[in-house]
């Protein structure tokens, strides 16, 4: 298990996928508000002037050195939703990122969102 002050250590790190191939750079972890262990990870991608942030499950990641190892593919996740670099996840696109990984979306019981930046 990975705590959530150890992954931020990973920011501006090099994200790739599990054929070593780059996606981009781990811009911010998001945990699950239910257990607050990360969740997901948003990772800057396109070009210089055209950046955005998609995001990407945390489920069997691996940390290496200068790299953070996802278990998804580049393509796969290269066509995830994204996030402007300044702006922030909407709770109602929330389901649309669990949705494109094939993952089940679980809000809280009274509405509350299921991720939340750290």
């Amino acid at each position: 298990m990975i705590r959530s002050a150890d992954i931020r250590e990973w920011r501006n790190r090099d994200v790739v996928d599990p054929k070593q191939r780059r996606i981009g750079m781990l811009e911010a972890v998001y945990v699950d508000t239910a257990t607050d262990e990360p969740a997901m990870a948003t990772v800057r991608t396109g070009l210089p002037t055209r950046h955005r942030l998609v995001f990407v499950p945390l489920d069997d990641v691996v940390l290496g050195p200068g790299y953070v190892k996802v278990s998804h593919a580049r393509g796969q996740v290269r066509k995830a939703p994204s996030i402007g670099t300044d702006d922030v996840l909407p709770a109602e696109r929330e389901e649309e990122i669990f949705r494109h990984y094939g993952m089940t979306y679980r809000p809280g019981a009274n509405g509350e969102r299921q991720l939340a930046r750290r």
